[in-house]
């Protein structure tokens, strides 16, 4: 997903990377072109530092994050795209970025995948260790185009899907990958995995309510 930097769309649209372009394709959203088959006609062409990437699925209809065989859920109202500010939970003055590689769930199978932020505030207790934000992006790459062999996504679908059905756009986080070191208001998270390249969340202190 992306948008012109002129134009700053909160969702954007779908667009297909080649080399320093991206593509607009004509689909609503990155669910809306996965159940339409992985196809659509081409408008304009950007160059690519013209554009912002935005997060693959904005408001997912379910978040299921992986640790072993098990999985939790987790707050899809939390989703925040690549370069977006990430603010501190109230209280806290250090969280921590959590490397993990998502599924999106696309027309029944798997349709593409991320990369996932999942942050974590260790100084709040409970869930709310993790309900605060969850990053995805800057890409997605389709499953003909990455293999992995730290993890069965296949397996981790069939284990979600049991005794229910999956929505497109729903994401499937596989176990952590790595944790990196906590920062805080005015440092920048950088986390990169091969071929996603690299999703960065500024961080900044906690706005006031009200």
């Amino acid at each position: 997903m992306f948008s012109p930097k002129e134009l700053d769309l909160e969702r954007g649209w779908p667009g297909r990377i080649d080399g320093e372009t991206v593509t607009q394709l004509a689909s609503q959203t990155l669910q809306a072109f996965f159940t339409g088959g992985g196809a659509a006609r081409e408008h304009a062409t950007y160059p690519l530092d013209h554009v912002l990437l935005r997060a693959p699925v904005l408001h997912p209809p379910s978040i299921r994050t992986f640790d072993g065989d098990d999985f939790r859920f987790a707050n899809p109202a939390a989703v925040v795209g690549p370069g977006d500010t990430v603010e501190l939970p109230q209280g806290v003055e250090r969280i921590t970025p959590v490397l993990r590689v998502a599924a999106i769930i696309g027309a029944g199978v798997i349709g593409g995948y991320t990369l996932m932020n999942a942050w974590e505030a260790p100084d709040l207790p409970g869930a709310k260790a993790s309900d605060f934000a969850i990053s995805l992006g800057p890409v997605v790459i389709t499953p003909d185009q990455v293999q992995f062999d730290f993890v069965d996504f296949d397996e981790l679908v069939d284990r979600a899907a049991e005794n229910t059905r999956l929505l497109p756009g729903d994401v499937i986080a596989a176990p952590k990958a790595s944790r990196g070191d906590p920062v805080g208001a005015g440092d920048v998270a950088e986390l990169v995995y091969p071929l996603f390249g690299y999703l960065r969340n500024p961080v900044a202190s906690t706005l006031p309510r009200g």
